[in-house]
């Protein structure tokens, strides 16, 4: 037992290391398998680990974080999803350890009554009348700020009379005070007409779809207003409100109740495993959520292995759902389920929330087996490096040579070194350019590249797998030569990288490669391009500012810092002090040191 208990605590430590900062809901089970607990957080890994890394005042905290056995998640993409997205989860668990709300109530929604004169009022309760209902909204207050802004905006009428036409006829009502005080148009005595209303009802229907522009642009004049007037505490009231405004959405992933019973799966792969999410919604909620992994065998089509992974999931789960969403169409019919792979809309928005939640858990399965084997990362990129540039050998060792000239001076050259796709810093080399005059980046290549490997052939140092020429076709062919000159062209890979659009050039081929931009094979060789770019040009910052500092007083003996500071302060340059009378010199520095001064300037001079 104590040999299971530690095994469930590795797991639990390997999973808090890789938890994501983003927002989502924590389930934790017990070892029977069974959710104790939901929970939801602002960030995933800060709220959770919190739950760990101390004893807790509540002892029945203590006890739960004692029978915790195994933790799952889903991310989100707000706090607010979160919210929505816990309630669903406990109503359908019903966990031990979580706080049932007494009153079951669910989240405020905003209606639109099918009726006559429609009205439009806040309320839990989803009839299936042919009536228009918009939320959940988390915050009840901002359901009830959105309606007395619609009611400030449209005079809509807020009685509950049955406004058909034969009362309407018969003139039954009268104008009540909601009326005289301009809030209603007088619906009851058709002082509006149908149209005319309905016309405000279909601006409302925009603004609760989530256009607010117009919400906003009104609370901003009337704060504009209310502060011209002086009324600043009027003004601070209508600025929380358009704060709140201004960061509400109106569509959270609890989408629209008519969406009943539906399946959402996502996919994705790498080179060995295939990663299938799962996510089921009742009444717009989402109720459960669940990753499977498959080990790829062969090359198998992504859509058999989806197909696959969608009858495990409804047979071990039961689900029978007459409808499915998918990220692309599946190569076989099911029998009686309707397949949809959504453009837009609400669904769409389930299937951008499961692909999310697909590639976290890929993520994480990395990070995880990357803790086991720090080294595993840095193969799987290289393989993938090795893939995708034809490489022979897996490049474990791999150079970046980079040329730095600014306007033609100081040339200077620098070769950075990764190994297992890691900076090794101890064999960064830079180079000073010595047989090339003027800025000329081939023969500067030809240079440093022909003595970097003359060096290591001759030390018999270990030759690196890979190359990398921080620069077009020119820059490659130049290397190229030399790598011929020394008898390795076979023994070593090379290729260059333009700047411009990253294109990935060959020896004696015209056409670049274009890797993915999301790639890790061109972050990798990014890494070292930028790594070799940052070196070379510190290099040459700190040569240019020696020679910018030096000077030909530097070259006399006997002319000491203190001396030559003393005479650059009050000359300026060198030009004014040899145009300078000597006597000025002397009583400066004294008629020795200028008698040395004046010597070692004339010998500069003959040079």
């Amino acid at each position: 037992m104590k040999t299971d208990r530690k095994s469930i605590e590795q797991n639990i430590k390997n999973i808090l290391s890789v938890l994501p900062h983003k927002p989502g809901v924590y389930q934790y089970f017990d070892e029977q398998g069974t959710i104790i607990y939901v929970g939801k957080a602002k960030d995933l890994s800060k709220r959770v680990k919190s739950y760990f890394n101390k004893v807790h005042d509540s002892p029945k905290t203590n006890i739960l974080v004692r029978k915790i056995a195994d933790i799952k998640y889903i991310v989100v993409n707000t706090e607010e999803d979160a919210l929505h997205l816990e309630n669903s989860l406990i109503k359908e668990h019903k966990p031990r350890y979580n706080v049932l709300l007494k009153d079951d109530k669910t989240y405020p929604w905003i209606c639109i009554k099918k009726e006559a004169f429609p009205r439009v009022f806040q309320t839990r309760k989803v009839i299936k009348d042919g009536s228009s209902y918009f939320g959940p909204y988390s915050n009840v207050y901002i359901a009830k700020v959105i309606l007395e802004l619609i009611r400030q905006l449209y005079p809509i009428r807020t009685c509950k009379l049955a406004l058909d036409p034969e009362s309407l006829r018969r003139k039954n009502y009268k104008v009540c005070l909601e009326y005289h005080i301009k809030n209603c148009m007088g619906c009851c005595e058709e002082l509006i007409t149908e149209y005319e209303y309905n016309e405000y009802i279909r601006n409302i229907r925009e603004i609760l779809k989530g256009n607010t522009e117009e919400i906003s642009t009104h609370l901003k004049e009337k704060m504009i207003e209310l502060a011209s007037e002086l009324r600043f505490e009027e003004a601070q009231q209508l600025k929380i409100k358009y704060d709140l405004i201004e960061n509400y959405k109106s569509k959270s992933i609890i989408v629209h109740p008519s969406i009943t019973n539906l399946d959402v799966f996502s996919y994705d792969e790498d080179d060995t495993t295939a990663y299938i999410n799962y996510l089921h919604i009742v009444n717009g909620s989402i109720v459960q959520a669940y990753t499977i992994e498959y080990k790829k065998r062969v090359e198998e089509q992504k859509e058999d292995i989806l197909s696959l992974g969608i009858m495990e999931i409804r047979s071990r789960f039961k689900k029978l759902s007459r409808e499915i969403v998918i990220p692309f169409p599946l190569n076989i019919e099911l029998t009686n389920i309707v397949q949809t792979v959504p453009k837009l809309g609400d669904k769409k928005k389930l299937l951008e929330l499961s692909e999310q939640n697909v590639k976290q858990y890929k993520v994480d399965k990395y990070k995880q087996a990357e803790k086991l084997n720090p080294e595993q990362r840095a193969i799987r990129i290289l393989t993938r490096l090795q893939k995708d540039l034809g490489l022979d050998e897996l490049p474990m060792h791999i150079e970046c040579f980079d040329n730095s000239n600014i306007q033609g001076t100081n040339p200077v050259a620098a070769c950075v070194v990764f190994k297992k796709a890691k900076p090794s810093k101890k064999d960064y080399r830079h180079f000073n350019i010595k047989t090339v005059e003027g800025p000329n980046d081939f023969a500067s290549m030809q240079e440093i590249v022909y003595r970097r490997y003359k060096r290591l052939k001759e030390e018999g140092a270990p030759l690196p797998d890979l190359i990398i020429i921080d620069g077009g076709k020119g820059q490659l062919n130049a290397a190229v030569e030399i790598l011929d000159k020394l008898g390795l062209r076979g023994k070593i890979q090379i290729v260059g990288l333009a700047k411009r659009l990253e294109e990935i050039f060959f020896p004696g081929d015209s056409i670049p490669l274009y890797l993915d931009k999301n790639s890790e094979s061109l972050k990798l060789i990014q890494h070292l391009r930028d790594e070799a770019h940052r070196f070379g040009i510190t290099f040459h910052r700190d040569k240019r500012s020696k020679s910018q500092t030096t000077s030909v007083l530097d070259e006399i003996k006997g002319i000491g810092p203190q001396t030559k500071q003393k005479v650059l302060a009050h000359f300026k340059s060198i030009k004014r002090l040899e145009q300078a009378e000597w006597k000025e010199v002397e009583d400066l520095i004294g008629t020795s040191k200028a008698s040395i001064l004046k010597k070692g300037l004339m010998e500069s001079r003959e040079k």
